[in-house]
């Protein structure tokens, strides 16, 4: 890593799914000792929005306010960029600014956060999406359902869903070449992947790596699990959320939908999961890909782009990444997650959420509606630093200058696969992050590991589901 831009605006991308729980469980559980919002000389009147500062940088930050205020004169704005070294950081700060009485109306919220600001911190959209229906039908009808489903909770819409990043596979074309294979098939196999990180590791040198992915909960080990069948945790539908599927989605598209989803009894012992487990062990022992490392990845657009890793797990917040790096587009590509004995990827969004504690809570809808709307979106999105959850917004000169060719992957993931989901994120998700983490890194060290670890795993998921966020 040599470029700050990269590691601060895209890198970050790379963790944005699988960071940032752990304070909030923090500030859920404080939050009776922690609303002071209303101390005097706290407030200058402004509304007041929180972001990753490393989400946009300054000039995306400008006109996301310039254009705000334009539209709504009356209403004073201000959008504080908090620069954090994760969404971790992000939230422990914002953790702070609410026991210092100056909460952020708004907060920008990734899957993780969803549901725990749901349930103590958040305020359901539900009364204003309702009221201002007619001006939100284009919005809805550019947005994927399942976007919108992982926003909602217990019936309820809590977030404008403004972004997304789905697992796909990148390839490095080099060593495609250097391996005499083709790029792979829409509908390869994981079988097919296998052989494709032999003929690699057959084709380079020591210093190679066929495959590398990182042990979080976004791209790490959850893609495997969706992809044959199987999740971390049982998974369902709540019930309601009809007011939004009749009003929005034609029947076709509201098929299946529900009021958002429940992770409930974790299944880590699971054969499905076990088989997951004990086909990475196998890459390892043959030495197709690395135990899996922590963190972000922030390491891994220098090995790529140089052509030391062959495959990695990674959303439309590469193509900006990769080209901020100074890759070509025509050194990369990207392609869908093999298939197993499902189709089914994995994705993290994220949008904005109202605190129960705004004064302005009007005035911050206004906000949500402004953020969503198209031409915000292509403003803020230019870089191709994620992947905009409107469907419109995804084109051929968008990406021409970034790559990658098959940039349609990046919402055919949703469009081609209805079944793609959210990684699992209940209030709980901050002990089952660090389960999942902590076991899963136990489980790769060898291939007699992976059955004692899961069980492991399965007590200690059991003990994180049963407490009280």
């Amino acid at each position: 890593m040599t470029d700050s831009h990269l590691s601060r605006r895209a890198l970050l991308r790379y963790g944005a799914y699988g960071a940032g729980a752990a304070a909030l469980a923090g500030t859920a559980a404080s939050w009776d000792r922690l609303t002071g919002a209303d101390i005097p000389g706290r407030d200058d009147g402004s509304l007041v929005v929180a972001t990753l500062g490393s989400a946009f940088d300054q000039a995306a930050v400008r006109t996301l306010s310039e254009g705000f205020r334009k539209l709504h004169p009356g209403i004073r704005l201000r959008i504080n960029a908090v620069q954090a070294v994760d969404w971790s950081d992000f939230f422990a700060k914002i953790l702070t600014q609410i026991a210092a009485g100056t909460a952020p109306d708004l907060v920008y919220v990734a899957t993780e956060g969803v549901q725990l600001f749901a349930e103590r911190l958040g305020v359901p959209l539900d009364r204003w999406v309702k009221r201002d229906a007619a001006e939100l039908r284009e919005y809805f009808a550019d947005v994927h359902p399942a976007l919108v489903e992982s926003m909602m909770y217990e019936g309820s819409l809590h977030q404008l869903p403004v972004e997304f990043n789905a697992a796909d596979m990148y390839l490095n074309k080099q060593v495609l070449k250097r391996a005499g294979a083709d790029f792979p098939a829409a509908d390869w196999t994981h079988d097919e992947f296998t052989a494709l990180l032999r003929d690699m590791k057959r084709s380079s040198g020591s210093h190679f790596t066929p495959y590398f992915w990182t042990n979080r909960l976004w791209g790490g080990v959850v893609p495997w699990l969706f992809a044959n069948g199987t999740n971390l945790l049982a998974e369902s539908k709540a019930p309601g959320g009809s007011w939004l599927w009749d009003t929005f989605y034609p029947a076709a598209e509201r098929r299946g939908r529900g009021g958002g989803f429940r992770w409930t009894t974790p299944q880590a012992t699971d054969l499905r999961v076990e088989e997951a487990y004990d086909y990475l062990a196998s890459l390892i022992q043959e030495d197709l890909c690395t135990r899996p490392e922590g963190g972000n990845g922030s390491n891994l657009v220098g090995v790529f782009s140089t052509g030391r890793v062959g495959v990695t797990p990674a959303g439309g917040f590469w193509a900006g990444g990769l080209h901020l790096a100074g890759m070509q587009p025509s050194g990369y590509d990207v392609q869908y997650f093999p298939r197993w004995r499902t189709r089914r990827h994995q994705f993290g969004a994220a949008g904005y959420a109202l605190l129960r504690t705004s004064k302005k809570q009007d005035e911050a809808w206004e906000f949500i509606k402004y953020a969503a709307r198209g031409d915000t979106l292509t403003q803020l999105f230019k870089g191709n630093q994620t992947t905009p959850a409107r469907r419109s917004m995804l084109t051929a000169a968008r990406y021409q200058e970034t790559g990658p060719a098959h940039w349609q992957v990046f919402y055919d993931t949703l469009d081609k696969f209805p079944d793609t989901g959210p990684i699992p994120a209940p209030p709980q998700v901050a002990e089952v992050e660090q389960v999942l983490l902590k076991h899963t890194g136990t489980a790769l060290a060898s291939p007699r590991a992976v059955r004692p670890a899961l069980r492991r795993m399965q007590g200690d998921l059991e003990k994180a589901m049963e407490r009280e966020v």
